[in-house]
């Protein structure tokens, strides 16, 4: 079997098509053997050391977080992935550590959050993209309190995204006010929660 045709089986295993060069050396196979395939047309080059199929969807928010491995989906992102929000987000949002600093980042259709490092891991979960590929994102009461405290998000936004929580029979309000607690949100999520329960 030729290098070729083991990044092609490689492929094949990949749901999402995509495949990276940390894979490609873990198989004992030269780099030089992706170039190729992208100079063929086999492959697109995603970003630095990340390869697509040419003839595969693109998973942007999938693929994106492959190149950012640290960035969490948030804010309005995550409310449109949660089913808390029906805008699509014209950019998607990523929330980093303070202190993680890419110079790719500038370049890319993101708006980037930090948070400090204790908070940075606080409710994450994954989710399936609408690609059907595992994505990180904060949960629904890390992200109600990150859009309420925070400033960019669309007020009617906001508001949609509070009245259908308060309606919402799964609704985890301990959970909610202790995020709140945490994040220095408790008066603005009290005051929702007042008006709407």
């Amino acid at each position: 079997m030729t290098d070729k045709e083991k990044i092609k089986d490689l492929l094949d295993m990949s749901e999402s098509g995509s495949i990276t060069t940390r894979q490609v050396t873990a198989a004992g196979i030269h780099r030089s053997v992706l170039t190729e395939l992208t100079e063929e047309g086999i492959l697109n080059r995603y970003g630095r050391g990340i390869y697509v199929k040419s003839d595969t969807w693109e998973d942007d928010l999938y693929l994106l977080q492959q190149k950012y491995c640290r960035g969490i989906y948030s804010h309005d992102t995550a409310l449109y992935l949660l089913g808390y929000s029906d805008r699509t987000p014209a950019h998607y949002t990523m929330t980093f550590p303070k202190g993680y600093h890419a110079q790719t980042l500038k370049g890319e259709n993101l708006i980037v959050k930090r948070t400090v490092p204790e908070f940075y891991l606080l409710g994450v979960i994954e989710v399936n993209s609408p690609s059907g590929n595992l994505i990180r994102i904060y949960d629904l009461e890390r992200t109600l309190c990150d859009i309420v405290r925070g400033s960019g998000s669309d007020i009617q936004i906001v508001n949609g995204a509070m009245k259908q929580y308060a309606a919402d029979r799964n609704r985890d309000i301990h959970r909610l006010m202790q995020y709140a607690e945490r994040l220095r949100a408790k008066t603005k999520i009290m005051r929702y929660m007042e008006i709407l329960l």
